[in-house]
């Protein structure tokens, strides 16, 4: 694949080592930046033969078969546009629009363009997710009821995060997106979001957007899809996931605390994982933060498809739903109230509602729960099925 980038920022950067150090056989062209001397360096630093400050230059240059957008959230509706006029398949970082209407015009686009418009997630394709979302598909914790799923850290590196206008919010439409995606993977992408209640707040910076936030996802079958998100979290980034089904539960733990700590005077300066505030006491590295935070698997899924002709995982679809969820959680936190999710383009597919599982006892009562007692006996809680008087035996 020969591929073009559209940004030389940090996001762009860790694109383009996941590119370098995995497939290898995916190339990179081009790459457009607004500032000329950053174009330049990006292309110095990986060895690309041609960099611009015009978008439409660097989509539509004659070698490029597929363009990777890592610009600010302000302009992914620009680039795809572009890219799809260019009939360029496009991969776009992520949340894909500000708002859902711009995610929905992106998706027109491409579909009209018949390109493949990849949604870059990159933490639905961490090791442990992957492995996580197959044990849920096989079955192994029973129907799921109850997600969570959480990322915290100091705030980000670049200006136009803090921006309102640039960013469409803050913390909420910066990490929810990842939050809100998760869930959705786990709970089921044919099921319906039906509504969100939301908090959000600013607490700690001196900005138009909220820096904190917590949501719930209610969906068409029951179950519950919950975002933790901060930009005031000190210590690092933590990255952490709750699955909760009637038959198990998967925790995961996806960056600060994996079983790899160092403790350091701080006398190396060196660097020590994304969003770490130090680099003295204890610490806690990530082995290989490309592959941990997904990229690789990312890659290798966008590019296969295109080579077969296929969908992604994680598409543009997948990425306007995620908008139209974020902007329910928007207005939830203004109304203070539950707010539909609404969504003028549903493809999920039609879905039986499974009924509550309920196990006999007996004939005459219900099992609520069974447990074994230290002295080793068992002990029963029933429910009787005509008087509803609960019991112990």
């Amino acid at each position: 694949m020969r591929l073009a980038i559209l940004g030389s920022g940090f996001i762009s950067r860790f694109y383009a080592d996941s590119l370098v150090a995995q497939r290898r056989k995916d190339i990179i062209v081009s790459v457009y930046s607004r500032q000329e001397a950053n174009a330049k360096k990006f292309a110095a630093d990986y060895n690309v033969p041609h960099y611009t400050t015009s978008i439409k230059e660097c989509v539509e240059h004659k070698e490029v078969d597929a363009v990777i957008v890592g610009l600010s959230n302000d302009m992914h509706l620009e680039a795809v546009l572009a890219s799809a006029a260019a009939r360029k398949h496009v991969l776009c970082t992520k949340p894909l629009g500000r708002t859902a209407s711009e995610a929905l015009q992106m998706l027109q686009a491409v579909e009209k363009a018949n390109v493949v418009g990849g949604y870059l997630e990159d933490l639905c394709y961490t090791p442990k997710f992957l492995k996580s979302l197959a044990a849920v598909k096989n079955g192994s914790i029973g129907e799921v009821i109850w997600t969570k799923s959480r990322e915290t850290h100091p705030g980000p590196h670049s200006d136009w995060f803090w921006d309102k206008e640039k960013s469409g919010g803050g913390a909420m439409i910066d990490l929810g997106c990842h939050c809100v995606e998760i869930s959705r993977n786990f709970i089921g992408k044919n099921i319906r979001p039906e509504a969100v209640m939301c908090w959000a707040d600013t607490r700690v910076h001196p900005i138009d957007a909220e820096d904190n936030a917590i949501g719930l996802v209610r969906y068409e079958n029951g179950a519950i899809g919950q975002f933790e998100v901060s930009w005031t979290f000190r210590g690092g980034m933590d990255l952490r996931d709750e699955v909760m089904g009637t038959e198990g539960t998967i925790w995961a733990n996806n960056f600060l605390r994996t079983g790899f700590e160092m403790f350091t005077t701080g006398k190396g300066e060196q660097y020590v994982a994304e969003k770490a505030e130090t680099n003295a006491g204890w610490l806690f590295p990530v082995g290989d933060e490309v592959h941990e935070l997904g990229y690789s698997h990312m890659f290798t899924d966008m590019f296969d498809a295109i080579d077969k002709k296929n969908e992604p995982a994680e598409t543009f679809y997948d990425g306007y739903i995620v908008n139209a969820i974020l902007d329910a959680a928007y207005k939830s936190a203004a109304s203070k109230q539950w707010e539909p999710v609404q969504i003028t383009d549903w493809r999920g597919k039609a879905i039986a509602i499974s009924s509550k599982k309920i196990t006999s006892y007996d004939d005459q009562y219900y099992l609520i729960k069974e447990e074994v007692l230290p002295s080793g006996e068992k002990k029963f809680i029933i429910k009787h099925k005509i008087t509803g008087s609960i019991e112990r035996r």
